[in-house]
């Protein structure tokens, strides 16, 4: 009787021994996405505990800038711990007392905005640093995982064709340590697209507050100068 063939070796086919049957490119790229994945982690608490306290912080400004009956008293209750806020303060009373009386109102009110928006702008891009890196892993990882797919069953093919056989046991192993490469790189590119969409969400009503706090300063200022143009009518008469 012939002797029956050998049965192929069995393959560790768990993630971490398709990881280590991989070819040094494929390897490359399954690094490169973990990497990936570990620093979209890492964004997502740094981020998220800087947003949350700059958000508590401005809340804290505008419950002190609210209860303020003129812009002086605002100026008095404001902290540095405020954050971005206090400068707010800052930048609308130098601005208050470049104006005298006799001075267009209107113009006040816009040389105020314009301090104010500059600042909010500013205030906003800081806030946006970090989330970047996101986007750039959500676009690229799952191209990425799909050139080291690519690549594991291109090689694999070369393999069927120096072993001149199609038996599955054979090539699914290298077909699947190919196919980890893209599961890894929907699993880098998925969470950092939801995580950048909740923080651009996040960081637009972080803005909210920064200009509902610049509104606020604007009331004050032209309330301010209110007052001082009915005292100096009352001071004519």
């Amino acid at each position: 009787m012939e002797e029956a063939a050998p049965l192929p070796a069995a393959h560790d086919l768990s993630p971490w021994g398709m990881f280590m049957a991989a070819d040094i490119v494929v390897k490359s790229v399954m690094v490169g996405l973990a990497l990936a994945s570990v620093l979209t982690w890492t964004v997502l608490i740094a981020k998220a505990i800087d947003l949350g306290a700059a958000k508590r912080r401005v809340a804290r400004a505008l419950g002190a800038i609210g209860s303020a009956r003129s812009l002086a008293e605002a100026a008095e209750h404001s902290r540095p711990a405020y954050g971005p806020v206090h400068g707010f303060v800052r930048a609308t009373v130098a601005e208050h007392d470049l104006w005298f009386a006799g001075m267009d109102k209107g113009g006040l009110r816009d040389r105020i905005a314009s301090r104010l928006e500059r600042l909010v702008a500013s205030s906003s891009r800081r806030m946006t640093k970090g989330t970047g890196i996101l986007a750039t892993i959500g676009s690229t990882a799952p191209f990425v995982g799909l050139f080291g797919t690519v690549w594991g069953i291109m090689n694999s093919f070369i393999g069927i064709s120096e072993a001149q056989t199609t038996n599955l046991a054979v090539v699914a192993p290298g077909i699947a340590e190919a196919l980890l490469a893209t599961a890894m790189g929907l699993v880098a590119a998925i969470p950092a697209v939801v995580i950048y969409n909740a923080f651009a969400r996040g960081i637009a009503g972080y803005k909210a507050l920064l200009m509902d706090a610049a509104a606020e300063l604007q009331r004050l200022a032209s309330r301010d100068v209110d007052r001082a143009m009915v005292s100096l009518r009352k001071a004519a008469e």
